[in-house]
């Protein structure tokens, strides 16, 4: 595997585990944005859009790769699999993918020019959801047959989560819990994939943030996430906006792009 800047590589050496087909869409990818060398920090975000587990919207995608590029951090899109009509995926695809691509840019870290152990996952909304069931759950991910089974080579080294999607409880976004486990989940899967109850003391440290008027996704998803990691003994930044609607993304330089910047040269 090569990276070239901008240029998708294949996450999977092979066929994809699972795969429906073999279409852009049964094929996940990475695509790599390097800072230049001279602002280059050595730390890597692997961003996974949100979309809903329905598709993949890339201003949360690309957009945010390259401003990482642009503040010193190695951006790595993860353009995973999704549920469509055409394309009905459902969990463990999504996981697998996102822990691959961790475990491919830690194998790769040399190459990447990156500390192996400086390596964050970044989503937003269902982004967000795969961002901290990786966090927690990696090592349920599917392998390629012959990769290495060293335990928490997928565990990302932190998180950013940006008003996700982290309760399939009361407070869930009900069309990203069906996307991933169906109509009819099997409520134990539902609380595994809830992740204000299954986040443990082995959770890597977060960056949350959230707007207080979000109509798709409520608040209290990054509130209860943030107190399981307190109860957990995780440190997590927390920041609540009063102003903005779900899914702004960078929004032309809101505040929590500085915060975060702060944070992240603490990480």
């Amino acid at each position: 595997m090569k990276f070239i800047d901008q240029q998708p590589v294949p996450l999977w050496s092979g066929t994809a585990p699972l795969a429906l087909g073999n279409d852009p869409e049964d094929n996940p990818t990475l695509t790599v944005f390097y800072p230049r060398q001279w602002r280059s920090t050595r730390k890597a975000v692997v961003v996974l859009p949100g979309g809903g587990y329905a598709c993949l919207c890339q201003h949360e995608g690309y957009e945010y790769a390259k401003w990482l590029a642009e503040n010193g951090y190695t951006g790595i899109v993860c353009n995973y699999r999704v549920h469509t009509a055409e394309h009905p995926y459902h969990h463990p695809v999504m996981i697998s993918d996102a822990a691959r691509a961790i475990r491919v840019v830690r194998a790769h870290a040399e190459e990447l020019g990156i500390d192996p152990h400086k390596i964050g996952i970044m989503g937003s909304s269902a982004g967000g959801h795969l961002a901290a069931s990786c966090a927690t759950h990696h090592e349920i991910g599917l392998r390629e047959e012959g990769e290495s089974m060293e335990k928490d080579l997928g565990r990302p080294d932190f998180t950013i989560l940006c008003y996700g999607v982290l309760t399939f409880g009361e407070y869930a976004h009900v069309g990203t819990r069906t996307n991933l486990l169906g109509a009819t989940p099997d409520p134990a899967l539902v609380d595994f994939f809830s992740m204000e109850k299954s986040a443990d003391s082995h959770t890597p440290r977060a960056f949350i943030w959230h707007t207080w008027e979000d109509q798709a996704v409520p608040v209290q998803n990054s509130l209860l996430y943030a107190a399981r990691l307190k109860e957990m003994g995780v440190y997590c930044d927390v920041h609540i906006y009063e102003r903005g609607v779900h899914g702004i993304g960078l929004a032309g330089g809101h505040p929590w792009t500085t915060e975060l910047l702060r944070w992240l040269e603490q990480v």
